[in-house]
């Protein structure tokens, strides 16, 4: 398709302005500007990217908040030249800060993804403009309902072709779904900062934010935490293992390209608060266990000595953190049905009951299982997770023995 207007990049010089080694842009009466966060890789402790943010001016030089600017109903012309000028203007500003190594990450708009071929190429030539390696650049995609998957994959393998690293933006905001990650294998996920907000007000929302960045690992992507404020929320970044942040906390955005003084977190105390945390968290957990690694190793003798489930755990089950024990077989199948402590029958969801009967129940998929019937006589302990029988989080106590002429493994779930 020929493109109904050409805006590539001759075509929108008379919409810029150079004063000295700054470029902006003038548009509909405003005048543009560059501004830049830093975005900190956590492992490294330092700077590895910048993202490329827009300031605009109108003629009584007022600040107008950018989104006025995109959520105006333009014709997809209009827009199209403000995306593209924005990104002319934040690559040539972004060489003021005679930067050689780290990313810059700049915004593509969703009305560019659908109608942007039909304006005529605009980027390779940018980045043949100013030489500018394609490998140094981050295009970020909106989290968008994009309807046309084909045409959105298209839009994303061309940057893909000419070297550009691939990020979606603000997941977890409005119209995220995982489809979008298994279809356009973006190099890096922004999260957008309502995970955090959400993670310091709710326990479970902070462990399961962990379990996200590792599911989107396991995707192929490196994962940037957005909208970190408060050491707080620093702190949940950390635990939850993802590999960036940005935020007000780390650095806020600059203008003054030509002589950036961005904030310099204090990593050293920021770890050294997340270490004794951690450590903290770990020491509680040990004096937790030290208790029960006992009470587990003596039902373990009464069982090698003949005893009966029931008798050799009946003292296991009368401590209030005891939730349950069972008995497995070598192959991962129950053995019987499973003992439960008297004090949550009492306090049983009659909701879970299509889960209560475990017997015969395979448990082989269970890391804790197999690391036993791998490991006989050595205890294991499991980090806490989601127990299926009961939507708890426990840990669970794991030994294989060998009682009487067979061999099974004895596990005791805890209330952590």
């Amino acid at each position: 398709m020929k493109p109904s207007v050409n805006l590539n990049l001759p075509a929108l010089g008379p919409w810029t302005r150079e004063k000295g080694s700054y470029l902006t842009g003038v548009l509909n009466h405003l005048r543009l500007h560059t501004a830049l966060q830093p975005i900190f890789s956590l492992a490294h402790k330092r700077v590895v990217g910048y993202e490329a943010l827009l300031r605009a001016r109108d003629r009584d030089l007022n600040w107008i908040s950018p989104a006025r600017l995109f959520l105006r109903n333009d014709s997809p012309r209009e827009t199209i030249r403000l995306d593209r000028l924005c990104r002319y203007i934040h690559l040539h500003n972004f060489l003021n800060l005679k930067d050689e190594v780290s990313w810059l990450f700049l915004n593509v708009s969703p009305e560019t993804i659908i109608n942007g071929n039909r304006f005529g190429s605009f980027f390779k030539h940018l980045l043949e403009k100013y030489n500018f390696p394609a490998h140094r650049i981050v295009i970020e995609v909106v989290e968008y309902p994009i309807g046309d998957n084909a045409l959105l994959l298209e839009v994303v393998d061309y940057y893909k072709r000419l070297g550009c690293l691939i990020a979606i933006d603000d997941f977890g905001a409005g119209h995220s779904n995982f489809d979008r990650i298994w279809t356009l294998r973006p190099d890096i996920v922004k999260l957008d900062r309502s995970f955090l907000v959400k993670a310091s007000a709710q326990g479970s929302v902070r462990t399961m934010l962990s379990g996200i960045v590792s599911l989107l690992h396991q995707s192929g992507a490196l994962v940037l935490i957005e909208g970190v404020e408060t050491e707080d929320q620093a702190m949940i970044a950390i635990e939850s293992e993802a590999d960036f942040v940005q935020g007000f906390f780390f650095g806020r955005p600059f203008m003054d390209l030509t002589c950036p003084t961005p904030q310099e977190p204090d990593f050293a105390r920021l770890f050294d608060a997340y270490k004794g945390f951690a450590g903290q968290e770990e020491e509680r957990l040990d004096k937790l266990l030290a208790k029960y690694n006992t009470l587990f190793a003596h039902a373990v003798q009464r069982l090698k000595s003949g005893s009966s489930l029931v008798a050799a755990t009946k003292s296991l089950l009368t401590d209030p953190k005891v939730i349950r024990c069972y008995q497995v077989r070598t192959d991962g199948v129950q053995m019987g049905p499973t003992l439960v402590s008297p004090f949550l029958s009492a306090r049983e969801d009659p909701r879970y009951k299509p889960l209560e009967d475990t017997k015969s129940a395979d448990w082989f998929r269970r890391h804790y299982l197999r690391r036993a019937i791998l490991h006989p006589e050595q205890l294991q302990v499991t980090r806490p997770y989601l127990s299926i029988t009961g939507a708890r989080m426990c840990v669970t106590l794991s030994m294989r023995f060998a009682g009487g002429q067979k061999e099974s493994v004895l596990c005791c779930d805890l209330f952590v």
